[in-house]
């Protein structure tokens, strides 16, 4: 390869769905030891251009080069080969194994009579080492922090020889020394002559640690900057065509508390339960919960949403104890969940957007006549939500499966808030969202706090905990940390309670 030619080269990417053009001429490039961050909204094209480039999907013009050389369309065992690895927001780890059988995993061909062990593990700790990516090789994922996850992620590229990494929101799920350290370790692998692709949502972080940013539109570049001749409200607007301004947010006026949980404590079960939980929403107030992935969340959200019942402990609506605890029975108290995973419990995928949009409240006489369903008012409820939310989407039929992202987070979004309910369980509500879709969310939830509710806000993004919460409480361990008030603690003081240091902070 002739000196400073790129390592990666993308040229005229096109790939149609039908009528749909998700990719239209796109090229880019990628130097040695250059971090190049991707941004652009939900429905941009980023993904399908990455599932095009490991081989997933096949273009249907263009050309893709890797160290000068043609990569094979539609063979992912090509990219793997040619130095591509790729670090997914979603970890594809098997938790009952170790580190060490997930990095090796797959890295031996059938006719090697036998693993290596000790020669991997050598290897293994000698990358973590150079790249400052500490992590026990024996220890069995399940036990592991969300950060150790990702390291093991990192390692596992590094472990086949990836010399192009593509990280796909690296610091959704970290809290900010799990972000520092992931910065260091970028700084050690470019230093190296790695060459990253890095696509986020957070458009500090993409100013930070890039050198340049493209800027994906409709399917189409629409710019590319050096982040310092430009600024974040620049490249907002290049993401979503015009200036994007942060909702406006009025001083809170608390009113009567609407949920109350006290002493709530969980049966032990898979993940991290509540212990000795005691909570207070109070109407027309958000109260943000921060916290690391992990230590609670989705055993609270559960109860919330009447999923889960307390071992110990109770929960009060308008002052009322509840002795029968159904997800029915909250959905009937005025209870509303905006669900962590918009994918896994959010949706079913093959299911039309009308149906998915009454499936929580079917057998209501909105859309129930004589025990059958009034798809007449299934469907303009659906067109509503469509109209309303502004909703990429052909039809009410469409299976919600094609949606990208944030259309389908705006349609569950729509489904929760209509009509008003009492409570708001909003479970990470925009992550993995572009700006534009992040600022739309905001403004109907603080419509929402403002129309009298008493949200949760359940986030691992301490920007918008801070943005948005009237009241901030973190979690570690199932146990919540004493409240604070809005700009009352800095970023670092909760990133230190969401470690579990409570005297720290």
């Amino acid at each position: 390869m002739a000196s400073g030619a790129p390592v990666l080269r993308l040229s005229g990417i096109t790939k149609r769905f039908g009528a749909l053009v998700a990719n239209d001429a796109v090229s880019l490039d990628l130097a040695r030891g250059e971090v190049v961050a991707l941004l652009g909204e939900n429905g941009a094209g980023k993904t399908t251009l990455m599932n095009i480039l490991f081989g997933h999907y096949v273009a249907d013009e263009g050309s893709i080069e890797v160290f000068g050389k043609p990569l094979p369309p539609g063979d992912p065992r090509a990219a793997l080969a040619a130095g591509i690895g790729m670090v997914h927001q979603h970890f594809t780890l098997a938790e009952n194994m170790t580190v060490l059988e997930n990095i090796a995993l797959g890295t031996q061909g059938l006719l090697r009579p036998r693993f290596d062990r000790a020669a991997a593990l050598a290897r293994i700790e000698s990358l973590a080492k150079t790249f400052g990516l500490a992590v026990n090789p024996r220890a069995v994922v399940s036990g592991l922090s969300v950060g150790e996850r990702q390291r093991v992620e990192i390692l596992k590229a590094l472990f086949r020889d990836a010399r192009i990494l593509i990280l796909d929101e690296p610091t959704a799920v970290l809290t900010p020394a799990e972000t520092d350290a992931l910065f260091r370790t970028l700084k050690l692998l470019v230093g190296e002559g790695l060459s990253i692709i890095f696509i986020s949502h957070k458009l500090g972080e993409v100013m930070a640690v890039s050198d340049r940013v493209l800027v994906l539109r409709a399917g189409k570049l629409s710019g590319e900057r050096r982040p310092a001749e430009t600024t974040r409200a620049e490249l907002a607007a290049l993401m979503v065509g015009q200036e994007v301004a942060a909702p406006a947010i009025a001083a809170p006026a608390p009113g009567q508390p609407v949920l109350v949980l006290e002493n709530v404590t969980t049966a032990p079960g898979a993940g991290v339960g509540l212990d000795g939980l005691s909570l207070t929403l109070s109407a027309g107030e958000i109260v943000g919960l921060a916290g690391v992935s992990g230590n609670g969340q989705a055993a609270l959200a559960a109860v919330l949403g009447g999923a889960a019942k307390p071992a110990s402990g109770e929960i009060r609506i308008a002052g009322r104890r509840l002795a029968q605890w159904t997800p029915a029975a909250a959905l009937d108290r005025g209870i509303a969940r905006i669900p962590e995973d918009r994918h896994a419990s959010g949706s079913i995928a093959d299911m039309s957007v009308t149906e998915n949009v009454i499936a929580e409240a079917y057998r209501s006489p909105r859309f129930s006549r004589a025990g059958f369903i009034d798809w007449k008012a299934a469907r303009g409820f659906a067109a509503k939500l469509i109209r309303d939310y502004d909703v990429k989407c052909p039809s009410p039929e469409t299976p919600i499966r094609l949606l990208s992202g944030g259309n389908m987070q705006k349609l569950i979004l729509g489904r929760a808030l209509d009509p008003d309910p009492s409570v708001i369980v909003a479970n990470q509500p925009t992550r993995g969202l572009d700006i534009g879709a992040v600022a739309y969310v905001h403004a109907r939830l603080i419509e929402a706090r403002d129309r009298g509710a008493a949200i949760l806000l359940v986030s691992e993004d301490l920007e918008e905990i801070m943005a948005l919460s009237d009241r901030i409480v973190v979690i570690s361990k199932g146990r919540l940390s004493t409240p604070s008030r809005r700009g009352e603690r800095t970023i670092a003081q909760l990133g230190e309670l969401m470690a579990g240091h409570e005297e720290a902070a």
